[in-house]
């Protein structure tokens, strides 16, 4: 069965889906934009600043699932400019020091027109 999650550290949905769900030993995140929570707008405008963002609300996400950053085996990362790859994965490679599996695509718009979105999926 699975399991919903949601916390305030992190911001709210902006459409209909959960921030997580947590199945068997898994949790599978939903996107997350560089929103930053306490405001709920996107107050960022560099790639750097954007993936640190992101990468904080993903760590509020899984915290709230019970797990972290370290226990990610698989991303899939969305970039709106493929030549902001080696500025993100600078940030990234911060956050994401296990080196989970990871799928990462250029896209023509991201919501909110973001530079960078990013999922995961987490052991628990």
């Amino acid at each position: 069965m699975s399991q919903k999650v949601y916390t305030k550290t992190a911001p709210d949905a902006i459409g209909p889906y959960s921030q997580a769900v947590t199945t068997g030993n898994l949790v599978f995140t939903s996107g997350q934009i560089a929103i930053n929570p306490t405001t709920g707008n996107v107050e960022t405008t560099t790639i750097e600043e954007q993936t640190h963002q992101v990468c904080k609300n993903l760590t509020e996400v899984l915290k709230a699932a019970g797990t972290s950053m370290d226990k990610a085996v698989k991303t899939v990362c969305f970039l709106k400019n493929m030549e902001d790859f080696g500025a993100f994965n600078g940030v990234y490679g911060e956050y994401f020091t296990s080196k989970p599996a990871r799928s990462c695509v250029a896209v023509k718009t991201l919501p909110k027109d973001v530079l960078v979105e990013v999922e995961v999926i987490a052991e628990l």
